[in-house]
């Protein structure tokens, strides 16, 4: 086109061809500035959406640590180092291309056309034909990021340190039609515009995301398979029955169950009682890997109950597993039952405590009955026997399979004995009681039982009152009346004083008639 002589309307014509070619390739290179634009804002959004499931796991994680310690304590521990590492280098990468940025002016930074110099990087990263202080700023972070986490990881995810390795290595590499090897940042930035190195920088932000989001499910992954493995140090054989126990000749229904015992199904708390009391941990009860030690008394002969909840944290959630077994307790074969055949009395006019039991039944099922007997608490009655010279108390109970039996005793049913009238709290059982005129005006009269099985409070509210040679005086209460002291003036010293008749009541029990109460004798010593 531009060979031998023109016309001033050829030479026109071929240069606007040149102009239109030009014209051509700027366009193309704008074109391409504008996509690596578009591809950064792309990048950028699916980096934002990265960062929120990374946040939604750590967070996640730091609940199962706390509700699981023993599993995910150790996890969430290298999980917070490896966001750490991750956060430091993306921050960094994000002031550098905020320091980029700012030489774009504000009302051209959507404008990538604009964004076509590669003199920023060139300029921070490089001095001559040898990095800068920030380009070797630059390796040095890229690769304390790359041994930190291949650090954390071990030899456990070689896969994931491999790509690590090849991503932040900063190996040198060759460029496109060359033998000879550069830098690895001469390599990615030196030269190019600044929307192209901008988009680059983005990208490492986004393998940094996209390497922790694997790292931290991968380790999720292994956790969760390892706690689900099956080994005889997670796994125990337990029997499950449906009754605690069994009669000679029954069919035995029970069932072999697999259970987990090791600290990954450690309860986060439990809330148990045995026969409704409640059991306290430490004392009561321990945690031994994922089994739940009692450590109660077998209690008395019967079946008892032992109910309640292990509870579990999920995801902060509280999840209630319910507890309902029970176990028998049976007396020792070598214990002996000896009975006084001929003690078995109740006495009228008292509350007769009793125990009612049936061996291998538990309390709650067994019940006593007959005329005058109240249920108190755990197997305690109260008998308030009536008229008549015997009562039967029948004890009833249901056996663990259903079957009900009654057993009846017969009891002799005896009147309160006689009491012993008293005088300042002594008896004359032992001859005459010795006190002076003076003592005896003040003293209160009494009545007692001795020898009696039950401590009764009797109440005396009248008695006779005799001095030799003088009228008997009756004597309303416990203490002589003026009456009384009267008589008692003119009694000779050395003699005699009677107090008979002696009435008295039992307290709370005023209706019941008491036998007739033997007389007390005073010696008068002045």
């Amino acid at each position: 086109m531009a060979g031998g002589k023109l016309s001033p309307r050829q030479k026109m014509i071929n240069l606007m061809y040149l102009v239109f070619i030009a014209m051509l390739a700027l366009n193309m290179s704008k074109e391409v500035l504008s996509a690596f634009g578009l591809l950064e804002e792309k990048i950028t959004q699916s980096n934002e959406s990265t960062d929120v499931r990374n946040d939604a796991f750590m967070a996640n994680l730091a609940v199962k640590a706390s509700d699981e310690p023993q599993t995910y304590a150790e996890l969430n521990e290298k999980a917070k180092q490896i966001n750490t590492l991750s956060n430091t280098l993306d921050n960094y990468i994000e002031e550098i291309k905020s320091g980029m940025m700012k030489t774009v002016k504000p009302d051209q930074q959507d404008n990538y056309e604009v964004q076509d110099k590669p003199d920023f990087l060139d300029t921070k990263f490089f001095k001559g034909d040898k990095l800068s202080k920030d380009g070797l700023l630059f390796e040095s972070n890229m690769l304390a990021y790359r041994d930190g986490i291949i650090d954390i990881l071990g030899d456990d995810y070689p896969v994931i340190s491999k790509s690590v390795n090849e991503q932040f290595g900063m190996q040198e590499e060759s460029p496109r039609g060359k033998k000879v090897k550069v830098n690895a940042l001469k390599f990615h930035f030196e030269g190019f515009p600044m929307i192209a190195s901008k988009t680059k920088l983005t990208q490492i932000q986004s393998n940094i995301k996209t390497i922790q989001n694997e790292i931290l499910s991968s380790m999720m992954r292994g956790e969760q398979t390892a706690s689900l493995s099956v080994n005889t140090s997670n796994y125990s054989t337990l029997l499950e029955t449906p009754k605690s126990a069994y009669y000679a000749g029954e069919t035995f229904d029970g069932s072999i169950v697999l259970g987990r015992v090791d600290d990954q199904t450690k309860p986060n708390r439990a809330e148990l009682t045995l026969d409704g009391k409640p059991l306290v941990e430490g004392k009561d009860f321990s945690f031994d890997g994922g089994r739940v030690k009692l450590n109660v008394s077998a209690g008395s002969p019967g079946d008892h109950t032992l109910e309640g909840n292990l509870i579990f944290k999920q995801d902060g959630e509280e999840t209630e597993v319910p507890v309902s077994r029970s176990f028998s307790t049976i007396s020792k074969p070598n214990a002996a039952v000896i009975a006084a055949d001929k003690m078995n009395v109740v006495y009228r006019g008292v509350d007769n405590p009793m125990t009612i039991s049936i061996p291998g039944i538990p309390d709650n099922k067994v019940s006593g009955s007959a005329t005058g007997l109240s249920k108190g608490a755990k197997g305690k009655y109260i008998m308030r026997p009536g008229k008549g010279r015997e009562v039967t108390i029948t004890a009833s109970g249901t056996l663990p399979d259903g079957v009900r039996i009654n057993t009846p005793a017969k009891f002799r049913i005896k009147d309160i004995p006689r009491p012993t009238g008293t005088i300042r709290g002594e008896d004359g059982n032992g001859g005459p009681v010795r006190m002076n005129r003076q003592g005896l005006e003040i003293s209160s009269v009494g009545a007692m039982l001795l020898d009696f099985d039950f401590d009764l409070n009797l109440k005396v509210t009248a008695f006779s009152f005799k001095v030799a040679g003088q009228p008997t005086v009756k004597v309303s209460g416990n203490k002589l009346n003026a009456q009384a002291k009267s008589a008692l003036k003119r009694a000779k010293r050395g003699g005699t004083v009677q107090i008979f008749d002696i009435i008295a009541k039992i307290a709370g029990n005023s209706s019941y008639k008491l036998p007739r109460i033997t007389p007390v004798f005073v010696e008068l010593a002045n």
